[in-house]
């Protein structure tokens, strides 16, 4: 088990570190965090220890019936644990944007938003908005969810003197693309599981860039970054049979867990070392390098205007 033998990097923490590990003796109380795809995999993790450090936490979620038997389960282990969910389907405009109204109209504030959930290796099909489903749900909607729900980050920043922060999960694989085909999003003949994947995975990269750019010019006290969580075995794979089997048997003697596999994700969100960084690529609890498409300021800023346009 190759992460077993990780070395720890100028952080203190490596490949083989847990979410709990990374978030030890970290106070989160008096904050707010939103969580997607928070009911399977490092979403679940990721929204426990969370709880686990007094963070209110937010589960946006497709299924409220397995919402509310994760809530359960992390609430019988962490009977403190501030812990509500709601309905959140990132593939549909009209889901997100309801989402969006109904937490501002709850009057919380917003400290944390964690962008998590993903989709991969789903047949060629369009969203009810017609966009590819993979780039609709990864990208898209967690586009759409972080511009309405940005007025309110803001205000929580500017009241409670706390620094909000912006997490995209993103992908190693985001280095597989070229590029964003923003001509051929829509185009089944250029559909490829990894490539459509890591096209949504690049943008998520170039998304958290662009906020971060933005950001300072506007001189607000929230940072976006974007990370890599591993290679980890939850059921992301479950639409690919022969895939899915391999992670389940060989993927466990070389994968993360999920504990190990949320651990940058809770680390770029709670860890006072992330305070000073922003519109930066994470792996393994430490800064790393994403490609170069992934560094390319005009394409982050294209992507953010082809991106408001397909929103309106």
């Amino acid at each position: 088990m190759w992460w077993l033998f990780g070395r720890k990097n100028s952080s203190g923490f490596s490949s083989s570190s847990t979410a709990e590990e990374v978030t030890q003796g970290i106070d989160g109380s008096n904050l707010t965090a939103i969580v997607t795809g928070a009911t399977s995999g490092i979403g679940v993790e990721t929204a426990r220890v969370l709880a686990m450090r007094g963070v209110h936490v937010i589960m946006g979620v497709r299924n409220l019936i397995t919402a509310k038997d994760v809530k359960e389960a992390i609430l019988k282990e962490i009977p403190t644990a501030k812990l509500d969910y709601m309905e959140l389907d990132l593939s549909s405009m009209a889901s997100v944007r309801k989402f969006a109204s109904n937490f501002i109209s709850s009057g919380l504030p917003l400290n944390i938003l964690i962008n998590n959930a993903g989709i991969f290796a789903v047949p060629f099909t369009l969203s009810e908005d017609n966009i590819e489903l993979i780039f609709a749900t990864n990208h898209i909607g967690h586009f759409l969810l972080a511009n309405l729900l940005l007025d309110t980050m803001k205000k929580t920043a500017h009241e409670s003197k706390k620094q909000g922060r912006v997490v995209n999960v993103s992908s190693i694989v985001h280095q597989l693309p070229r590029g964003i085909r923003f001509d051929q999003i829509n185009d089944p003949s250029s559909y490829h599981m990894w490539f459509t994947y890591g096209q949504s995975k690049l943008a998520n990269v170039l998304h958290a860039n662009e906020l971060a750019r933005r950001f300072k010019e506007e001189g607000v006290d929230i940072t976006a970054n974007s990370l890599h969580p591993g290679a980890v075995v939850t059921n992301i794979f479950r639409h690919t049979n022969i895939l899915s089997g391999l992670i389940n048997t060989v993927g466990r003697l070389v994968f993360k867990n999920v504990q190990q596999g949320a651990a940058t994700t809770c680390y770029v969100a709670l860890h006072p070392q992330v305070r000073e960084i922003s519109g930066h690529y994470f792996e393994d609890c430490n800064v790393s390098t994403e490609n170069s498409q992934a560094r390319n300021p005009e394409l982050a800023n294209k992507l953010w205007d082809f991106s408001l346009n397909l929103i309106k």
